[in-house]
């Protein structure tokens, strides 16, 4: 066996490999498995009676809805408007995120006096803001992109402003003594230090994202996974309102992974 740069690896190396490998099927093999499970007991409890199917579902009822959702071209539209909202939302809190937060690195006086105010929006429930925003900027996509770009903003701001500081000191001494500009201390030392704590934002804000979206949806919305489960709710299609949290749990773990994705390519960058 060789290793990615064509060396031999020695034997107690491949057998370490050989064990990672395997462990990394077992667990694969467990999530499999506990979900298949969950999902058999699930079927055959409802079908027995001992959990309620109209409030509970079961998964053939929902299998039934994917399908209808399909044929008829609804789960494609209501899919898209909510993965496009989150999307908007979070790119536009990633970039403001870590905008604002170059801002307070480079002023120290900014960053102090900006501190409390920081704290404070962070823990504040935005959704409770819900009404306001539609007031602010209209009901619709907007509103509802504006809610996922409340909610993640303040934590890119958070994590990202975190990761600045714990830049190396000594790094950042050194290439004062040798005259590097702050412009050129940031772009060589602290953003690069920093890739992990923006990787690590940005998992915790795709996540937050769909939240806002989803909230937003709730509130004022004509398309999308949450519509769907506000509509499902009224007129009591709880298949549709279960069918709609599987796919939405679906979204939520692919957006994660694409994230995941993305930090592989820039560590191999």
């Amino acid at each position: 066996m060789l290793s990615k740069e064509g060396e031999a690896l020695s034997p107690q190396r491949q057998a370490y490999l050989r064990q990672r490998e395997r462990r990394r099927r077992q667990v694969l093999a467990w999530q499999w498995g506990i979900l298949i499970a969950l999902i058999a007991l699930w079927e055959i409890l409802a079908r027995a009676g001992v959990i309620d199917s109209f409030i509970l579902s079961q998964p053939s009822r929902i299998w039934r809805t994917w399908g209808n959702l399909i044929q008829t071209g609804e789960l494609w539209l209501h899919l898209w408007v909510t993965v496009y909202e989150t999307l908007a939302g979070f790119l536009l809190g990633v970039f403001l995120g870590v905008g604002l937060a170059i801002l307070l690195w480079w002023s120290d006086f900014v960053a102090k006096v900006s501190e409390p105010y920081l704290v404070v929006l962070n823990s504040l429930p935005k959704i409770a803001l819900g009404p306001v925003i539609i007031i602010l900027v209209g009901a619709g996509t907007k509103a509802i992109v504006f809610m996922a770009l409340a909610i993640s903003l303040i934590v890119t701001v958070l994590e990202m402003l975190g990761g600045f500081r714990r830049t190396d000191p000594d790094a950042i001494r050194m290439a004062q003594t040798f005259g590097a500009t702050k412009a050129q201390i940031f772009q060589k030392i602290v953003f690069p230090s920093s890739l992990g704590a923006l990787f690590g934002s940005l998992k915790i804000n795709i996540g937050l994202s769909l939240v806002g979206v989803i909230a937003g949806e709730f509130l004022v919305s004509k398309a999308g996974l949450g519509y769907l489960i506000v509509y499902g709710g009224q007129v009591f299609k709880l298949d549709l309102v279960m069918a709609s949290v599987i796919i939405l749990s679906v979204v939520a773990a692919l957006m994660y992974q694409g994230v995941a994705f993305l930090q592989k390519l820039a560590a191999h960058h």
